[in-house]
């Protein structure tokens, strides 16, 4: 599967990042004026032609350890059951990921673990 730019927001970053490694522009702070948004979104692109994945590391993912227990217990205490919440969990990820296979699977892992951990009281 080729590269692609891809928008991300969470609580460590906002803004452009590659799907295949750690590269990314980051969203500049104040940024509103429909003219600077489109400049930035040019400058993007065109960084993004530019970079070398080998320099960047790999890219860490939404199925990383602990992430999709912390997705689900947020939704869990939003007042969702335990199963709903892992399906909607289940759901963004591998939307995020573009149903990556690897991740799917591991993240699939993650939620058999987190059932089954909600199920005897740990969590």
């Amino acid at each position: 599967m080729a590269r692609s730019l891809i928008w991300i927001s969470d609580q460590r970053i906002t803004g452009w990042a590659c799907t295949h490694c750690g590269w990314n522009y980051e969203l500049p702070p104040l940024l509103s004026d429909p003219e600077a948004k489109s400049a930035y979104d040019r400058l993007a692109s065109g960084k993004f032609e530019k970079h070398d994945c080998a320099a960047h590391g790999p890219v860490t993912s939404p199925g990383d350890k602990g992430d999709f227990a912390a997705r689900a217990r947020k939704l869990v205490l939003r007042g969702f059951k335990p199963k709903d919440a892992v399906e909607i969990a289940l759901q963004e990820i591998a939307f995020e990921t573009r149903h990556d296979p690897k991740i799917v699977a591991k993240v699939q892992k993650d939620a058999d673990e987190f059932l089954r951990r909600v199920k005897d009281g740990l969590i």
